[in-house]
Order: structure tokens, then C-alpha cells, then sequence
């Protein structure tokens, strides 16, 4: 089965990534869960301006959001929801249908 997961990521006052949002799921899982994950898009900070730099008064919006498509083994699926739940970094996670289309399954 396949998610699309869009984890929130600090950026620095440039809009340079602080973290990789990423890892923090990897530690709640083994190996055999996640059998392939591709970044899709990193969506920038709204506070990012023309300079290309925060001003100041922006630093406390410096939250941007990343993008990933993870395919996970069949069964894991509860496995990988729970880390995502986890990890503290999720905003949201959707399932997607063989066509890479968001599926419209509920989630709980």
C-alpha cells in the first residue's frame, strides 16, 4: 500500500532546512515496513520574503512542510501508521490507490 505523508520542517532564516523530518519516524519501525519512499515536494515557509531570508520578526514562522510517498509492505500498514502518529513531524498522511491517486479510505 501507499501513503502520501506531509511531515512539517523547521528551516533556518534562510529557509535552509534544520531537521529531516524523515528520521524521526524511521527509529519506529524495522525493516521490513517501509519498502521504498520518495520526496515528492518541499513547500517553503509563508514567512520566507523577495530577499530570500527571514526578517526577524519572522523567525517564528519558520515552519515549512516536506512531501513523501512511502510503499509499504503488505500487513505493515498499522505498523506504519502508529509511527507516524509517533513521530511528533506528521501533519497528515493519505492513502493512495494503484494509480498514485489519493484513495478517499478513512483514517482513524
Amino acid at each position: 500500500m501507499k501513503y502520501q505523508v506531509t511531515f512539517r520542517e523547521r528551516t533556518d532564516s534562510k529557509g535552509d532546512p534544520s531537521e529531516n523530518p524523515p528520521e524521526f519516524v524511521e527509529p519506529e519501525l524495522t525493516d521490513d515496513v517501509v519498502l521504498d519512499a520518495v520526496f515528492v515536494q518541499r513547500i517553503e515557509p509563508e514567512s520566507m520574503h523577495v530577499q530570500e531570508t527571514m526578517d526577524e520578526d519572522d523567525n517564528f514562522l519558520s515552519i515549512g512542510t516536506e512531501v513523501w510517498e512511502y510503499d509499504i509492505a503488505e500487513g505493515r500498514e498499522k505498523d506504519f501508521e502508529d509511527a507516524l502518529k509517533n513521530s511528533g513531524m506528521v501533519i497528515e498522511y493519505e492513502v493512495l490507490d494503484d494509480e498514485g491517486e489519493l484513495a478517499n479510505l478513512p483514517q482513524d
